[in-house]
């Protein structure tokens, strides 16, 4: 009987165990340009930290955020949840940025950011965008 109780209870701690979430972790900043015009309240921002390791291969993304910028100008908040467990030892990581207004690039990050997201990063991060020609 005893064995039984104890079985149930070990299953009854795994269950319980598996619907804990991963723990989280994030990198937050902002995301500025220079240039002295208002964004349209349509346009939407997206922000992603990606694996950039690999130079023949897709980056891999760990985050994203994307959203509408309902009106706010920059600086634009931003706040990534990752998960530690997906970060790899010897592996390059960077943070990357767009606005895009009905689906057409209007800024972007030109320069790398590069995060090392061993909890020394520097926050808040700030994401320079520059504009694209059309």
């Amino acid at each position: 009987m005893k064995k039984i109780i104890l079985l149930g209870l070990t299953a009854l701690l795994g269950a319980c165990h598996s619907m804990n979430p991963a723990p989280k972790a994030s990198l937050d900043g902002e995301v500025f340009y220079l240039q002295r015009i208002a964004l349209p309240p349509t346009a939407t921002l997206s922000v992603s930290l990606q694996d950039v390791s690999l130079a023949d291969a897709p980056a891999v993304t760990l985050a994203e955020q994307k959203g509408p910028v309902n009106g706010k100008q920059v600086p634009l908040p931003f706040h990534l949840s990752y998960d530690p467990a997906q970060v790899k030892p010897g592996h390059s990581y960077s943070v990357s940025a767009r606005i895009e207004l009905d689906g057409k690039l209007m800024f972007i990050t030109t320069e790398r950011h590069s995060v090392q997201l061993n909890g020394q990063d520097p926050q808040p991060l700030r994401l320079r965008v520059d504009a694209v020609a059309h």
